[in-house]
């Protein structure tokens, strides 16, 4: 079978079976054929992934060529790798690829017609294409007739990759060639890095059509309010905007343009550690034939263990987003009028929700703080300060001010108002407090985009300078200020300090920063 990768590299002949958009129960039956995945009790499809259940950011690559050479910011985050590197590693994998049986899915990465992405995505494993089939954009029928793939990931975990001979770090390769519109992804198992390198293309090629791209989920209210909710792995996107009162937009990739914003992708990527029924009933019913469990401990019955976190706290879902009760399809809105940032403060220092003016907006947006979750990226085995510029510097090839400038003229123009929102812990700091209640975080968003914060009154934070409400509908008062959560009060402002100072020493790696913004961080 004759297969084009991109209009950019050459007729591959592949000499294997080629299995070219399969159904989601020929891809479950050709899963469970090749003994790659377990049927769980619900119906969902359970794959493991070995020692990968988290992404590999250090073995995460961009070809540094002349199409990107000027525009990538360059550094730990995005690595370089010399053309000829990658070429020489792209040959082989094609060589690799020849007799190999094969599974593809066609589709996009983008829900707004006018600027989504058309892809292809090749893959060793069946349960990998049934992810990547229920996570991106399906076509109908007459556009998969005409569909020609922009950009390629090539996923093959088998494939190794030699760091004596090729200079890479380990046998795992993330890469990315805007060159060549391809995606080499070797020597891991984890599917969420799929999603996430198209999810970094989307990032780069954006803004050059005055579009912002965003790490945040997104949902609407029945008078067609749309909130925003930005956020790393494990700060609680997918589980706040799975609000029943709400319709879900999408859970962690978006574009801001002229006309709204729209979903990236046609699916969820939900962390389901801890998950019950109780907490998160659309994400547990979502959970079902035609879902994908990654990592997830099967009880003997095959009921799944989701308190189970032996393999992994990086336990997830994947399932299309149509699964959720009254999402929005196509997945496209007007413009926000509340914006979230979500971190979860393992200082426990940080209130549980506090109002933003224009310009702690933009530093906290530029700051990104958050935890590290345990089992989000290898190595990762409980919550680990950080800072992660615009809530995505993962996925963000271009400098952050591209970002940040973008974001601050969208939040003017559409006075969007701004909140902080601890989904941390309280109380004390990891290994001494507790984490903040789900319902009342839940309850605090919702008086959030419903402009309840609005009429109340608000205290300011002596360190940091946010503005702390001093009542929430259905919120005990005494946990707003979390200074009066700790037993130790001394503690607390030792604490506060300490990261305070973290904010400090994160920020002054920025230049050409406005002084007002500089001036909305922790007190000096």
């Amino acid at each position: 079978m004759s297969i084009i990768l991109t209009e950019q590299t050459p007729l591959l002949q592949f000499e294997g079976k080629v299995h070219a958009n399969l159904s989601v129960t020929e891809l479950i039956e050709k899963a469970l054929q090749r003994n790659e995945a377990t049927l769980a009790y619900n119906g969902a499809l359970r794959a493991t992934t070995g020692k990968f259940t988290g992404r590999s950011p250090k073995d995460k690559f961009i070809v540094k060529d002349h199409s990107v050479e000027a525009t990538v910011d360059w550094g730990s985050v995005n690595q370089p790798i010399e053309p000829a590197v990658f070429e020489k590693i792209y040959q082989r994998l094609l060589a690799y690829l020849r007799d190999k049986e094969l599974f593809i899915f066609d589709g996009f990465a983008g829900a707004d017609q006018t600027y989504r992405l058309p892809i292809r995505v090749i893959n060793e494993y069946a349960w990998q294409n049934l992810f990547v089939h229920q996570l991106f954009i399906r076509p109908t029928k007459e556009e998969l007739v005409n569909h020609t793939p922009e950009f390629t990931v090539i996923c093959v975990p088998n494939f190794k990759i030699n760091p004596e001979e090729d200079g890479t770090r380990s046998e795992t390769l993330i890469a990315v060639s805007f060159t060549h519109k391809v995606v080499v992804i070797a020597g891991t198992h984890y599917a969420g890095e799929m999603k996430k390198s198209i999810f970094s293309v989307m990032n780069y090629l954006l803004p050059e059509k005055d579009v912002l791209p965003m790490h945040c989920s997104a949902n609407v209210g029945e008078q067609g309010d749309v909130a925003l909710f930005f956020g790393l792995s494990g700060t609680g996107k997918t589980t706040l905007s799975a609000d029943p009162h709400r319709r879900l937009i999408g859970d962690d990739e978006h574009g801001w343009s002229d006309q709204g914003i729209f979903n990236f992708e046609g699916g969820c990527y939900a962390k389901c550690i801890g998950l019950s029924q109780e907490k998160e009933p659309q994400i547990w019913g979502a959970i079902r034939f035609g879902s994908v469990l990654e990592n997830v401990v099967l009880n003997e019955d095959r009921q799944p263990n989701y308190d189970d976190s032996s393999w992994t706290e990086n336990t997830r879902a994947a399932y299309p987003i149509d699964y959720i009760p009254g999402a929005v399809i196509p997945g496209t809105a007007g413009h926000p009028n509340v914006i979230l940032f979500l971190t979860a403060d393992a200082f426990g220092v940080l209130p549980p929700i506090s109002r933003l003016t224009p310009e702690q907006a933009m530093y906290h947006f530029l700051s990104g703080y958050t935890s590290k979750l345990a089992g989000t990226e290898r190595g990762i085995t409980e919550p680990e300060a950080t800072f992660s510029t615009c809530f995505g510097a993962p996925f963000l090839p271009r400098p952050a001010n591209v970002y940040a400038e973008m974001l601050g003229e969208k939040i003017a123009k559409h006075d969007v108002a701004v909140y902080l929102v601890n989904t941390g812990w309280t109380g004390g700091p990891y290994g001494v407090g507790k984490r903040i209640h789900l319902g009342y975080t839940r309850a605090m968003v919702r008086a959030a985009i419903e402009g309840k914060l609005k009429e109340v009154d608000y205290t300011t934070d002596p360190i940091f300078g946010l503005h702390i409400p001093v009542t929430c509908p259905e919120v005990p008062s005494d946990i707003l200020n979390p200074r009066n959560t700790w037993t130790n009060q001394d503690a607390y402002d030792q604490k506060a300090q300490e990261l305070a100072q973290l904010f400090h020493k994160n920020f002054s790696k920025f230049s050409g920063v406005s002084e007002a913004i500089q001036m909305a961080g922790p007190k000096k």
